[in-house]
């Protein structure tokens, strides 16, 4: 009865419309106070889960991607994308997916992509001939390599729901080989797209200007390095590792490129704030949600249900991505994180699966739900900024769509694709 309770007071405050991150307090709370304990026991969760010392790299890595994103850094990264593949069919659709796989690496925000890189790329797209669903489509779903590429604070959610035992800097390494691979899934995606409807190439402007662009985006793409090597060699922790990323962003957008004035670094504290309560508050609720599920021993009633329907590991996989898949188009990622992981990190475990690989796993096929109707924060986005309704670019999104879920597919029963790389560096 209590189950029922914790589940169908969310579900129904859903429904209604309440942010979710109140659907899960006052689902718990409602729980807590029929089974006869103190209220004050799911404000102790609340509370428990946002203190929590590795926690701190979230607000500071929301920071650093605000900084450069106000920065401009956007900006010079298209220039160098649009020199390195705009002379490909449909170049402008290529150029947006690298922008995107080389913004993720000082981002790591989905939805910051598709603002920073849908707001230079869409209106330049239209301008020259490319319909309006296209540009929004390839945006939308390039966006979601940012949650892959390192950092991405999405992997510090996962290792602290996966009870802290993890390595941050085996979950950055880790999804570098599938998010490039989702980057060329969407290129080939976007090329046979391209080529089916026509779209012109754009001229190569040789070779002396590529690497003079690629030289003024250097030091803002130097961001990746500095984290990744750090982390992965032990110099800082991930933690300190943000902390290194805002003092860079600070150094590069205000000494390097001087293109981060007061306003603007006055808007990306406010938005850094914005974003980091609404993180942290949704990270709250879902520890007391999720303790009242371990209580109720949720997580051993799901392994012995799906041990029941089937014993085979791909149809159990199978399985998990789609349940995973159908919570992702009406819950945002943090939450799913935070609820999920506690709940299928025993199933996949018992099947023989690496929890770094499922990490990877549940982190990819969360991010399909962000452009996935009727919620689809990415994709709202991407078509708020290409001036079209989320229901004229879903229908013509499924060869993207279909590019994402063969990688998903790809991630899932090849477990080289995401665990062959952080071995190499043990």
């Amino acid at each position: 009865m209590e189950v029922t309770i914790l589940m169908g007071a969310f579900s129904v405050l859903l429904l209604i419309g309440t942010p979710v991150a109140f659907a899960l307090g006052a689902a718990a709370l409602v729980t807590v106070l029929y089974m006869d304990l103190p209220a004050v026991v799911v404000f102790q969760q609340l509370s428990s889960g946002m203190n929590v010392f590795s926690m701190l790299a979230i607000p500071f890595f929301i920071f650093a991607g605000d900084l450069m994103l106000r920065g401009r850094i956007a900006d010079r990264l298209v220039g160098l994308a649009a020199a390195m593949v705009g002379h490909m069919r449909g170049g402008l659709g290529q150029v947006n997916i690298i922008a995107a796989t080389l913004f993720g690496g000082v981002s790591g925000s989905a939805v910051a992509d598709a603002s920073a890189v849908g707001g230079v790329m869409i209106p330049q797209m239209v301008k020259r001939g490319y319909a309006r669903d296209y540009a929004v489509n390839v945006t939308a779903n390039a966006a979601l390599i940012d949650l892959l590429i390192p950092p991405s604070h999405n992997m510090i959610l996962y290792v602290i729901a996966a009870g802290g035992v993890l390595s941050v800097a085996d979950l950055f390494t880790a999804g570098i080989i599938p998010g490039l691979l989702l980057m060329v899934a969407l290129m080939v995606a976007a090329w046979l797209v391209a080529v089916r409807r026509g779209y012109p190439r754009e001229t190569f402007p040789g070779w002396w200007v590529l690497c003079r662009l690629a030289f003024g985006a250097l030091p803002g793409l130097m961001l990746i390095v500095i984290i990744f090597a750090g982390v992965r060699s032990g110099i800082f922790t991930a933690t300190e590792s943000a902390c290194v990323a805002v003092l860079y962003a600070l150094l590069v957008t205000i000494l390097v490129y001087r293109s981060l004035d007061v306003a603007g670094f006055r808007d990306a504290v406010l938005g850094a704030v914005r974003t980091t309560g609404m993180v942290m508050l949704i990270i709250g609720t879902a520890t007391a949600f999720g303790w009242l599920m371990a209580l109720l021993q949720v997580p051993a009633a799901t392994v012995t249900l799906m041990q029941g329907i089937t014993e085979n590991p791909i149809l159990t996989l199978l399985l998990i991505n789609v349940i995973l898949l159908l919570l992702g188009t009406f819950m945002d990622m943090a939450p799913l994180i935070m609820i999920g992981t506690p709940i299928f990190l025993p199933v996949v475990k018992a099947l023989g699966m690496d929890p770094v690989q499922f990490g990877i796993v549940m982190i990819l096929n969360l991010g399909i739900g962000l452009i996935t109707p009727p919620v689809g924060p990415v994709l709202f986005v991407a078509c708020a900024v290409g001036k079209i309704s989320m229901w004229e670019a879903t229908k013509t999104s499924l060869p993207f769509y279909l590019a994402g879920v063969v990688v998903l597919l790809l991630v899932t029963y090849v477990p080289a694709l995401s665990l062959w790389l952080p071995r190499l560096f043990h």
